[in-house]
């Protein structure tokens, strides 16, 4: 432990140049406010299930496609590329044009008259949101020392908790506001379903605070040889070298994130269906618990892992993965079994808590074990892996459940059950095993900077 300490306060030292702490975390609340954006162009299909599969005649399957797998197989495709030039281009510049993107998309899904267009432009959403999170996590990186990383990249993971709870309120005030009209005329558009005016108010919105990276100053990249070109080759290979660390934390924390994604895309459903509730009461309450809970679990969790840090405790967000993947495979999946939708609603605040814990923690970890040169590349990476298992499989594996296993629509919370359990219950085999290995990668790490200096 003591060697693992030393590493950590060497860590923590080595790059003393940082802004103020004022500038950083105002530039941390702008990077928020856009992951809230993309969370509410990501997360604002849940709350339309049923007048979309109405409009356009699909099945729970065919919409998962909408809420998970179509955004996410490019939003992880062109995650890597993107990451890249995060190493090596204006990452400021990276964000904004990632949000006219994918605001723009997000338009158009607006304009849909048919499936296919609905499902091209959510690919285009994918596409655009792929270019947010490395470049911010690669940002947030050299504006903070290790010793505050993980509450700052909480501290803008808190996007996912408001941006899904924004989504839902957004979304249940309103289905109520327009709820009983069959369409609206708009100019140049024509007539549209109420729900498609959801997405025309957020993309233009979007585009409109794309002018706030403008405020953000591109810091100076810390570390030697930041900054520099670093082949993908090399960072796969300095991966493959730290192997068993990447593939416990990546795969463990993606499983995490299909619970969080399987649980988010169909809860509203289940109140629907189950407990009888409209869209509207669904999505105010939903909404509220989502942000307050799922808010209070991220920064819970990058709190926690700065604190045991800075007690040598050098594994400390591997060990709040344990954590939060045994409180949402206890505690929090009771909400699936309670006979009302009041206690539901109850018991949800805990579940949507501890799935939320590591959403600022785990990237963080990834900051610590990989040279700065490579943060955006392998930030990336890890960004593919839980994309790709958590938003591309989650939603759709409740789907499939539902649909070709029990064959009822009304046996959703059970679907929703199993994947909760068997996501939950590998992601803290996988966490506890990863916590030695990176340890080892960690102290690695630190050799080869002691030695470069």
């Amino acid at each position: 432990m003591a060697n693992n300490s030393a590493a950590v306060q060497t860590l923590q030292n080595q790059n003393p140049a940082y802004v103020s702490s004022g500038y950083a975390w105002f530039v941390v609340a702008i990077l928020m406010v856009a992951y809230v954006f993309s969370f509410v162009d990501r997360q604002i299909l849940s709350l339309l299930v049923k007048p979309i599969r109405s409009d356009l005649g699909i099945s729970d399957t065919q919409m998962s496609l909408l809420m998970g797998f179509s955004f996410a197989i490019f939003y992880t495709i062109m995650g890597i590329p993107l990451g890249r030039l995060a190493d090596r281009k204006s990452r400021r510049g990276l964000i904004a044009a990632g949000i006219v993107m994918w605001s723009a998309m997000t338009a158009l899904c607006g304009t849909a008259r048919h499936y296919w267009q609905l499902l091209l432009f959510r690919v285009g959403v994918g596409v655009g949101e792929a270019a947010l999170s490395p470049a911010a996590y690669s940002l947030i990186t050299d504006y903070f020392p290790p010793g505050k990383r993980a509450t700052a990249i909480s501290v803008y993971s808190i996007g996912i908790s408001l941006g899904s709870g924004i989504a839902f309120l957004l979304g249940g005030l309103v289905i109520k506001l327009v709820s009983g009209q069959d369409a609206i005329d708009l100019p140049l558009i024509g007539a549209i379903r109420p729900w498609q005016v959801v997405f025309l108010i957020l993309g233009g919105t979007g585009i409109v605070f794309s002018l706030a990276l403008l405020l953000v100053r591109e810091p100076r990249r810390q570390g030697a040889v930041a900054g520099t070109d670093v082949p993908l080759g090399r960072v796969l290979a300095y991966l493959w070298q730290n192997r068993r660390t990447v593939l416990c934390h990546n795969i463990g924390f993606a499983l995490l994130a299909l619970c969080a994604y399987g649980s988010s895309a169909w809860t509203p459903t289940y109140f629907v269906r189950t407990h009888g509730w409209d869209a509207a009461q669904v999505g105010i309450v939903y909404g509220l618990v989502a942000m307050v809970f799922g808010a209070a679990g991220i920064v819970f969790g990058g709190l926690l892992t700065d604190r045991w840090l800075k007690q040598g405790v050098t594994d400390a967000a591997m060990r709040v993965g344990v954590w939060a993947a045994a409180g949402a495979l206890t505690i929090g999946a009771l909400y699936l079994l309670m006979p009302t939708g009041t206690l539901t609603a109850i018991a949800l605040a805990p579940a949507v808590f501890f799935v939320s814990m590591p959403f600022g923690a785990a990237p963080a970890a990834i900051q610590e074990i990989v040279p700065n040169e490579m943060r955006g590349q392998a930030s990336a990476v890890y960004m593919f892996v839980v994309s790709l298992i958590g938003l591309g499989l989650g939603p759709t594996a409740v789907a499939v459940i539902t649909d070709f296993v029990f064959r009822d629509d009304n046996a959703v919370r059970w679907s929703m059950l199993i994947v909760s359990v068997a996501a939950n219950l590998f992601a803290v085999i996988l966490l506890l095993a990863g916590r030695r290995p990176y340890r080892e990668s960690l102290v690695r790490l630190h050799s080869t900077f002691t030695l470069a200096k």
